[in-house]
């Protein structure tokens, strides 16, 4: 089923017999598998509305982010938030739309400057379980009222709503970019690099360590943006500054260190290899204790080491993981990984029982038949 307009959409859902697997592009195939029949958002597509003076844009939710980049391109501007491509990762195909990208909340590198995508949205349309369309927020910044649905959405991998309709901030593009690269260090000195780097003055827009880097050696990255003046002052004050951990040189061709975060931001490391993917959130400082505790794990660190993406043996133990994680008050999610280990193991962090009850109270509320994307985050 692929509805081309969202009364369509609204009348197929409250029609609906039994479970649906909503798919936008296709490209994020992470979660427990989903029985039903499959209802596409794909023929939900175009921008509606292109504002660059106001720094906002409306598209439906099946346009692919190819189409909103091109637009946003044409105008000297981005998604900041820095929405990353997981198709290498996940092993599959088809094209990421800006829906899926808002329903998973896909957040890149910049994350740690400019926060995550929920907080660029401005407003959403969508079809709940009943097949009600609902609106919320608007094409503007203002305060929300009431539930703020907008952020609900947001991070919900189509089990409350299907999306029909985003509107979101975009930002002027920085200009020119400098990376601090250093090899060799090991976990712990990276992760203190990163944390006296995001604690400095200099403005970090990103913070990772690679265990194997491109040439297999452990790197360590920290970008900066702006102006071509600002960017050659705070790179080089910033070396400075890290000199008593290690030896930083600086990167600035535009192509180098664009496919350098395009490597973070996407995984690439893991990419094409076996082995089951998690991704883990932690404190920075906690970090490498946690994979140090995890048998056979690889680690790319994002996100000044809060954002740890593991390549483990597959069919690891869940609860080594999860035991080590919750030890510090972290969570972790079964990224990739076969059917059957996703059919085992809860894929999403298990939440208290207070928590777990209020989510099943909305799920219930926004879904009454529990027919979107079923079981999909249980």
């Amino acid at each position: 089923m692929r509805p081309t307009t969202e009364a369509e959409l609204a009348q197929t859902i409250a029609a609906a017999q039994g479970p649906l697997r909503i798919r936008g592009g296709g490209t994020r195939d992470v979660g427990r598998p989903v029985a039903g029949d499959i209802l596409e958002t794909g023929g939900l597509s175009g921008i509606t509305l292109y504002e660059p003076g106001a720094l906002t844009m409306v598209a439906q939710a099946g346009t692919p982010l190819a189409e909103i980049k091109a637009a946003l391109d044409a105008e000297n501007q981005r998604l900041a938030f820095e929405p990353g491509d997981w198709r290498g990762l996940l092993g599959t195909d088809g094209r990421p739309t800006i829906g899926g990208v808002i329903a998973a909340n896909v957040s890149g590198p910049r994350r740690i400057q400019v926060g995550a995508a929920r907080d660029f949205m401005l407003g959403v349309r969508f079809v709940d379980g009943a097949g009600n369309i609902i609106k919320n927020g608007g094409r503007v910044m203002k305060n929300v009222t009431g539930y703020d649905l907008v952020k609900l959405l947001c991070g919900s991998w189509g089990t409350l709503g299907v999306l029909t309709e985003v509107s979101f901030k975009v930002l002027p593009n920085s200009g020119a970019t400098g990376v601090l690269l250093c090899e060799g260090l090991g976990d712990a000195d990276a992760v203190r690099a990163l944390s006296k780097a995001l604690g400095s003055p200099y403005e970090v827009t990103g913070a990772a360590h690679l265990q194997k880097g491109m040439d297999g050696a452990p790197v360590t990255m920290i970008r900066l943006e702006g102006s071509e003046a600002s960017v050659a002052y705070r790179t080089d004050a910033l070396r400075t500054l890290l000199a008593d951990i290690g030896d930083f040189t600086i990167e600035t061709e535009p192509e180098h260190t664009a496919a350098g975060w395009r490597y973070i931001r996407d995984v690439e490391p893991f990419h094409d290899r076996d082995g089951d993917v998690w991704r883990v959130s932690v404190k920075p400082g906690d970090a490498p204790g946690v994979v140090a505790q995890v048998k056979g794990a690889e680690a790319v660190y994002d996100w000044g080491g809060g954002l740890i993406w593991m390549l483990v043996p597959e069919r690891q133990k869940a609860e080594t993981i999860r035991s080590a994680v919750e030890g510090v008050g972290g969570h972790a999610t079964l990224f990739r990984a076969s059917e059957e280990t996703r059919k085992s193991v809860p894929v999403f962090q298990p939440q208290p029982a207070a928590l777990a009850r209020i989510e099943s109270d909305l799920r219930a509320k926004f879904d009454p038949r529990s027919i979107l994307n079923a079981g999909l985050m249980g």
